[in-house]
């Protein structure tokens, strides 16, 4: 029984640490990458360990290849839902911001 609860009280640690990282993870979702493709409300983002398909729809709305053109190097922070990563900003190597809102 001793056995039993100790393993109970590790796997409950190691769960509060997983949710605890993932939570954080979440909140620093930030990349930095090269524009390869643009497309009316996103843009793929090859960050060098991975590509991104970039939902700018938020941010841009349907005029992404405006203001977004390939090689661009470009950061972008926001949240992963399903397959893509919804923009929460998109910004330029000098911080200025690459659309604003302006659906």
């Amino acid at each position: 029984m001793k056995l039993w609860k100790a393993a109970l009280i590790t796997l409950s640690g190691l769960i509060a640490v997983s949710v605890i990282s993932n939570a954080h993870a979440q909140q620093d979702n930030s990349f930095t990458g090269t524009v390869e493709r643009v497309w009316e409300d996103g843009f793929r983002l090859n960050t060098g360990d991975r590509t991104l398909r970039v939902d700018a729809w938020e941010l841009c709305g349907d005029s992404t290849a405006s203001h977004v053109s390939v090689e661009d190097q470009l950061t972008v922070t926001g949240e992963f839902e399903r397959f893509e990563f919804d923009a929460f900003s998109i910004t330029r190597p000098d911080d200025t911001a690459v659309c604003s809102q302006e659906k």
